[in-house]
């Protein structure tokens, strides 16, 4: 199939630069720092504003400092998702450590196929998506998305999320997707990123998130419920510039036994905690309290 001239440009663009060495992509990257946050100030009022309601016992001059980690590790992330176009896998693994995959092991062997992963934006989440052939056994690994307005983008990045065996899911065709993989038996995977905003008309459940009163993502959850699906969590840290590591915790196993929105609770907090450990490190630029509670 032939592309659109913007989408050949920008594939052509993303695949030149990703062939350089890390090391040349970061001295990039504080360049880029410099233009998205001293020259284009790319949403730095959102971040302020973030920033100030989740940390108000912080001095001014303190969420500076975090903020300008920040942004630093945004112009690194955005490095690192470029790099996804041309990283061997067996580099993608080393930077990007899975400390226990025999943690699915267990729930296979009780019968279930399909399991939900739930993580946010910390970290860098796209490199998870190499992770499909770390479990000693044929596994499917479908990410959760919500489809890009700008078509070259949206290819791009339904490119770089699928180079290594994983697969994306469009949110609108999401639970008929899983019913399919269930029903099947395909041994799955699928990766909600559930600290996004969700919309008015599908606001559930409320909670005190980062300080403040804040409407969670409850989709993952009616799934699991429904489909009476194993969920655990995603936890991303940094070690080092470029490297992390990733550990699986359950959330439950019995979906059905759970209160109602106790698997987002517990999302929360495990959210929350992975947040606090490092700030910087979370996509801060999101406008994740714009729907605020009717009085």
């Amino acid at each position: 199939m032939t592309r659109h001239p913007a989408t050949a440009l920008l594939f052509l663009t993303v695949k030149a630069l990703a062939m350089l060495p890390m090391r040349i992509l970061y001295l990039l990257s504080g360049a880029l720092y410099f233009l998205i946050y001293r020259v284009a100030r790319y949403r730095k009022a959102v971040v302020r504003d973030n920033m100030r309601h989740a940390f108000p016992e912080q001095t001014e001059g303190e969420r500076r400092r975090m903020e300008r980690k920040f942004y630093r590790h945004l112009a690194d992330l955005t490095v690192e998702i470029i790099k996804l176009a041309s990283i061997p896998h067996a580099e993608l693994l080393r930077r990007a450590q899975l400390r226990n995959p025999g943690i699915l092991r267990p729930l296979f062997d009780r019968g279930h196929t399909c399991i939900l992963l739930l993580m946010g934006h910390c970290g860098n989440w796209e490199w998870l998506t190499g992770f499909a052939d770390s479990f000693g056994m044929k596994l499917q690994i479908h990410q959760i998305y919500r489809p890009l307005s700008g078509k070259p983008f949206d290819r791009l990045f339904i490119y770089l999320r699928t180079r290594f065996n994983a697969f994306v899911m469009d949110k609108n065709s999401a639970l008929r997707r899983i019913i399919r993989l269930k029903r099947d038996g395909t041994p799955s995977l699928v990766v909600f990123i559930a600290d996004q905003t969700p919309s008015r008309a599908n606001i559930h459940y409320r909670t005190t998130f980062l300080n403040q009163d804040t409407a969670m993502f409850t989709g993952a959850e009616r799934i699991a419920v429904k489909l009476n699906l194993p969920v655990l969590f995603a936890d991303v840290r940094q070690t080092r510039r470029g490297y992390y590591t990733v550990d699986f915790e359950l959330i439950t196993d019995r979906p059905r036994e759970m209160p109602e929105y106790a698997v987002t609770e517990q999302y929360a907090r495990l959210m929350e905690r992975c947040i606090l450990r490092d700030p910087s490190n979370w996509l801060w630029t999101h406008r994740r309290w714009k729907h605020t509670r009717p009085q």
